[in-house]
């Protein structure tokens, strides 16, 4: 067991990939054009002005970039970055702690924000206005008020559920972006920079192959180019020894198949994309499960989410924030009053006839909404 070490002092090599894909710069980050000028302006502003940049929300589906986004905003402006979340921020009091241990104009990254406790976004509400603290000291009848003044800051807030914030809280955003899912010209950028950072020989019909299955999610595409390079990289005349199973067992599933070269080319990336059990869609299995049980066990619908949820075995909020993002962006389904509802689409990208009364189903949801 000496020899067995879980948690080490010594940096690995993998410790630092995630960080080495992040951009720096804006001129590095590929896509979201609207966004990156918007913000390049009030940076350049704040800077002139020598004052803090307003605050930012950052809103949009999971995987575009938002937490990049702020790293590069730091960065631009030449400022420390501090980074936490909003199920992380229990109690008022570490709030303040990490508002007090603030320099001048800092930038503040709270992930999932809208996840914040109640009690402590009321104490954040005076600290993004006035950039002050108010505390209660004692308790009864001898208790008093205090107001601390803090160092101006930058808040950037990053969620995938803006509905879900309050509004005097997403009131006190000066900028707010939301990031757009990504075009397979843009992720192809991506994932060719990612492969030259990484030592990866990836040829063009082969990124673009990646990029049309990456579901317009730079992650979701750095992922794919990781898992088949592994196919690519591991060749051993057909036969997994133990040291080669456990390498390729941890970075992606438990195959028997070990095919490759030196090189991804498109073939190379077709055969491991499929073994990944992702379409040329970019659906997964996930998706291709959700979408046959609307079609073939509810008929192509409607059903309702929970009912949806329990016949794949599957947790309803998983279906409504990674699943179906993509499955209504492709025009395969459609949310009604009544339910989730296939549509023309999807039953082609399964291969199922469409019934004679979909358009008429539709038809009569539509003005039932109406």
């Amino acid at each position: 067991m000496d020899d067995e070490r879980f948690i080490t002092s010594t940096k690995l090599d993998f410790d630092n990939e995630e960080t080495t894909l992040r951009p720096k710069t804006f001129d590095e980050y590929v896509g979201q054009e609207k966004m990156k000028h918007n913000l390049k302006v009030f940076i350049e502003a704040s800077k002139k002005r020598g004052e803090a940049l307003d605050h930012v929300l950052l809103y949009g589906p999971p995987g575009l970039g938002k937490t990049t986004m702020s790293h590069i905003i730091a960065n631009e402006l030449g400022v420390q970055l501090r980074i936490t979340s909003g199920p992380a921020i229990e109690r008022a009091a570490d709030l303040a702690a990490i508002l007090t241990n603030l320099n001048e104009n800092d930038v503040l990254f709270v992930d999932e924000i809208h996840r914040l406790n109640r009690a402590v976004e009321e104490v954040l509400y005076p600290a993004m206005e006035d950039f002050a603290l108010d505390i209660v000291i004692g308790k009864g009848p001898s208790a008093r008020s205090m107001r601390l003044s803090l160092p101006h800051f930058t808040l950037i807030g990053a969620t995938t559920r803006a509905g879900m914030l309050t509004g005097p809280l997403r009131d006190r955003f000066g900028v707010i972006c939301r990031l757009e899912m990504y075009n397979p010209n843009d992720l192809a950028c991506i994932i060719k920079r990612s492969a030259d950072i990484l030592n990866i020989n990836i040829d063009e019909a082969a990124t673009f192959n990646i990029a049309s299955r990456s579901r317009g999610t730079p992650r979701i595409a750095n992922r794919l180019v990781k898992r088949v390079s592994d196919y690519a990289l591991v060749k051993h005349d057909g036969k997994i020894t133990e040291d080669v199973a456990n390498k390729l067992l941890k970075r992606v599933s438990d195959f028997a198949l070990v095919m490759g070269s030196d090189k991804i080319d498109e073939p190379i990336a077709k055969h491991a994309l499929t073994h990944l059990e992702v379409d040329d869609l970019g659906l997964d299995y996930t998706d291709r499960k959700v979408l046959d049980a609307i079609v073939n066990k509810f008929n192509g619908g409607p059903v309702g989410l929970d009912t949806l949820a329990s016949s794949i075995n599957e947790e309803g909020v998983t279906i409504e924030d990674v699943v179906e993002p993509f499955l209504l962006q492709l025009g395969f389904i459609s949310r009604t009053p009544r339910g989730r509802v296939a549509l023309l689409p999807a039953y082609k990208h399964l291969g199922v006839k469409q019934p004679e009364t979909l358009n008429k189903q539709i038809s009569f949801m539509e003005s039932a909404d109406e």
